[in-house]
């Protein structure tokens, strides 16, 4: 059912864990699935330099949590904006379609995160 590289960022997720001095935490939920996401940026110049997170959810959930950081560490906050939830499905080497619901989640939640962050640094 699931890809290599889903069950191995399953059991080794990346970037696992609250940061300490986050700019800024974001939490997402899906009321269906019970699946939730918080998710942590810290941002220097405009660039995502440390991202955490934390996942209540099945296996795809903390997969596509664990890929989202992957792919958003060391982006700008234009370039990880552009993050897809195919992108993510890409780089697991696919979802099942019932399980895709996981890499938009984890879309949202950064995309939350991102805003949050600007709204807050307004100049």
């Amino acid at each position: 059912m699931y890809t290599k590289e889903v069950i191995k960022h399953f059991r080794r997720p990346k970037n696992l864990g609250p940061l300490k001095n986050a700019d800024v935490c974001a939490q997402v939920g899906n009321p269906i699935c019970g699946d939730v996401l918080k998710i942590y940026l810290k941002v220097i110049n405009n660039k995502i330099t440390q991202i955490g997170f934390e996942t209540i959810g099945c296996v795809a959930a903390i997969a596509t949590s664990s890929m989202i950081t992957e792919l958003a560490k060391g982006k700008t906050l234009t370039q990880a904006k552009k993050i897809t939830f195919q992108d993510i499905a890409k780089q697991l080497g696919g979802l099942p379609k019932v399980k895709m619901h996981c890499s938009q989640l984890a879309v949202q939640a950064l995309q939350q995160a991102i805003k949050i962050y600007e709204q807050k640094n307004k100049s």
